[in-house]
């Protein structure tokens, strides 16, 4: 058996996840996409691999530990399958005549999170809730309203028992994960990027949690990630226009020690301090070339901890196309160059995410990263709500 780069990676270390990141429903597609791109050469072996990345047969097999995907993910998952959402649409319209657009499309966003927790279902039930949950994101567009917020998510979690539910970094999002984990319901920090932001979640879980047990509610099977936004952070413009009024000179490989600093710190302290959430990598760029081979350093140099990795398409065909050239070492626990730090810690931009206290809770939503990625997430529900209108004048038609 050829192990996959995937597999290679988890065995850094024994509690490390590697996770989906797209909606479960695409996953046959990718792959199949997959095999048709491959050499012939390499097919077979491929195809294995993807089948032990999610094992339909056995899912409670799979090196898939958990899924995340965002409304912009589903909405691909409905165009993915017009067929049958198509057909799916017609008929929630057709018995719903009296509800608004928004009604609509939070109750067919809802559908697609509840078939991909199914699938993941298996997963849970065989590891009693410790892996196989499915995350469902709240409506980004509401990032700042607390009451509908925590509305929305016990509407999610009811779904199925292994929804994990996505809530914003925001000023107001950290008080919802609070509310949350006192109802013992479990929480996927998202539009996050900052250090301040990751231990205001971690600190709002634990004060959750005492509130629960106080309230003798079960969290027997609670869990919180908190989702780093790796290249969502070091890509932003004003990393570059800061750098340049200061006379920087940032490279590729600056920028990306950036983001590994930032989750290597998050990481310990999170590790130091007995906390109960557990830091999640997203939004990993391959690169750079190192002595003429391609590296893939957002992923490499926070190998070896106790963290979860989501992996989309973007993430997993690079991974696959570099092979056995990519070198998996435990990492996170090493220091990133000093010369680096020294010109990263001269960028207000850099500090504020790289110090604990570098943002004021209230700063969260202004956040660049922040204004960016919320205008980025909440086009999967605004085109979701121009398909489905479409689909209501097509019915009058």
């Amino acid at each position: 058996m050829f192990e996959s780069p995937v597999e290679r990676l988890a065995k850094t270390h024994p509690d490390m996840e590697i996770w989906w990141d797209s909606s479960p429903l695409v996953y046959n597609q990718w792959v199949q996409k997959m095999i048709n791109g491959a050499k012939l050469s390499h097919k077979t072996a491929l195809e294995e691999q993807l089948s032990r990345l999610y094992n339909a047969e056995a899912p409670a097999k799979s090196i898939f530990r958990g899924c995340t995907t965002n409304p912009s993910l589903s909405w691909q998952a409905v165009k993915a399958d017009p067929e049958f959402w198509s057909g799916w649409l017609d008929e929630l319209i057709h018995s719903n005549s009296d509800m608004s657009v928004k009604e609509l499309v939070w109750i067919t966003y809802k559908e697609v999170v509840k078939r991909g927790a199914k699938m993941y279902m298996p997963i849970f039930e065989a590891t009693d809730g410790r892996f196989g949950w499915m995350s469902g994101q709240l409506d980004p567009r509401l990032f700042t309203e607390i009451d509908k917020m925590v509305n929305d998510a016990e509407e999610l979690s009811n779904l199925s028992p292994n929804v994990m539910i996505k809530v914003p970094a925001s000023m107001q999002g950290i008080e919802v994960i609070q509310i949350l984990t006192s109802r013992g319901i479990s929480t996927n920090t998202t539009v996050c990027f900052t250090l301040p932001q990751i231990m205001a979640s971690a600190n709002a879980a634990m004060i959750g949690m005492k509130l629960a047990e106080q309230n003798k509610i079960n969290t027997g099977k609670w869990r919180a990630v908190i989702t780093m936004m790796i290249g969502r952070l070091t890509e932003h413009k004003v990393l570059d226009l800061q750098a340049q009024r200061k006379n920087i000179d940032l490279s590729w490989q600056d920028k990306h020690w950036f983001g590994i600093a930032v989750f290597r710190r998050a990481y310990q302290m999170l590790k130091d301090g007995g906390y109960a959430s557990k830091m999640l990598a997203c939004s990993m760029r391959p690169g750079p070339i190192v002595a003429g081979k391609m590296r893939f350093w957002d992923v490499q140099k926070i190998a070896g901890g106790d963290i979860v990795y989501t992996c989309p398409p973007y993430v997993l065909e690079p991974l696959f196309g570099f092979g056995d050239d990519l070198i998996f070492e435990s990492e996170i626990d090493k220091e990133v160059p000093q010369d680096v730090m020294d010109k990263l810690m001269k960028i207000p931009y850099c500090i504020q995410a790289y110090d604990p206290n570098g943002l004021a809770h209230e700063q969260f939503n202004d956040h660049p990263s922040t204004v960016s990625t919320v205008d980025s997430f909440s086009t999967g529900f605004t085109e979701l709500e121009a398909y489905i209108k479409e689909r209501m004048t097509t019915r009058h038609q």
